[in-house]
């Protein structure tokens, strides 16, 4: 079963956990869209941080420049990073891996440890290394990530925010924007939720299909309650989700948007108000393995 939706709007998110960047066209890359999570906020471990311990992070907002970009947050100056600027090779970890990285440099390190309080440096995902999302949920495929949480993309929908929105709003709450979902890929023209059911988005690239496979639910930390205007967390959005959006394929979870990988169409490119053909399956858990019965 397939229909005809469209793409309503197009984030990535260079800096990991930092505010996104909407587009109205994106390059493809096995990882995802290109520069999508390319550099993490690390501590003095190498561990990465998140708005989840840090809020402010939602305030970092960067900017894409044909050289740079350039990081501005509330009382700092400006900083610049070079596109193809990178120090010394280091390592880091993005919860259980641990990932080939170079350091920014000192001027990166001290803006981000005055604006967040802590000791923090920027680094740069090597494109060397391979990181794999989990294999039981693309069907045998490696498919590689950088410093995103799992996946490479994150695809949500219009009507189903629209839903959420709604029962805010019943609930005395006000109504939230997709910013807080952090989706790469937003949908319109599917029902609400469609896209936890789709098991390919197909669009029409300049070089041919690009296919893209939904295959994880996103099971939802505290990430979502962050306002992205203020930095402030609180606004009912886990408690309004969990009476609705439990899914069983990820025990129980509170999901909202379906993790996804790129199946073919690398290089090209997707575009705001491209056409995609939404390929349905029922699915009930991880896809089988190649060649499992």
């Amino acid at each position: 079963m397939s229909h005809t939706a469209s793409i309503a709007r197009l984030f990535i998110y260079p800096v990991k956990s930092c505010a996104g960047v909407e587009l109205r066209e994106a390059i493809v890359t096995e990882t995802g869209l290109e520069f999508d999570r390319a550099w993490a906020v690390v501590d003095e471990e190498g561990e990465f941080l998140s708005q989840r311990e840090h809020p402010r992070m939602a305030l970092i907002q960067p900017r894409m420049r044909h050289s740079d970009m350039v990081l501005r947050a509330p009382g700092m100056l400006a900083l610049h990073v070079g596109l193809n600027e990178v120090e010394e090779p280091m390592r880091a970890r993005v919860w259980d891996d641990v990932v080939q990285a170079y350091d920014m440099g000192a001027v990166a390190a001290q803006w981000f440890s005055d604006f967040l309080g802590v000791r923090a440096r920027l680094v740069r995902f090597d494109p060397e290394h391979r990181r794999l999302a989990e294999m039981k949920w693309t069907a045998g495929r490696e498919v590689i990530t950088q410093f995103a949480d799992g996946f490479p993309l994150l695809v949500t929908s219009e009507a189903s925010l629209t839903q959420l929105n709604g029962r805010l709003s019943a609930a005395g709450h006000a109504a939230v924007g997709m910013e807080r979902f952090r989706p790469n890929i937003v949908l319109s023209g599917v029902d609400a939720h469609a896209e936890d059911s789709l098991a390919s988005l197909v669009v029409q690239g300049a070089q041919g299909e690009i296919d893209i496979r939904p295959c994880k639910p996103c099971g939802r930390c505290q990430i979502p309650e962050v306002d992205p205007a203020s930095g402030v967390p609180g606004n009912g959005v886990l408690a309004a989700l969990a009476a609705y959006r439990r899914e069983p394929r990820i025990d129980g979870a509170v999901a909202f948007g379906m993790n996804a990988f790129v199946a073919s169409g690398a290089e090209d490119t997707l575009r705001v108000g491209q056409a995609v053909r939404c390929h349905a399956h029922l699915q009930s858990g991880p896809p089988a393995a190649a060649g499992a019965p």
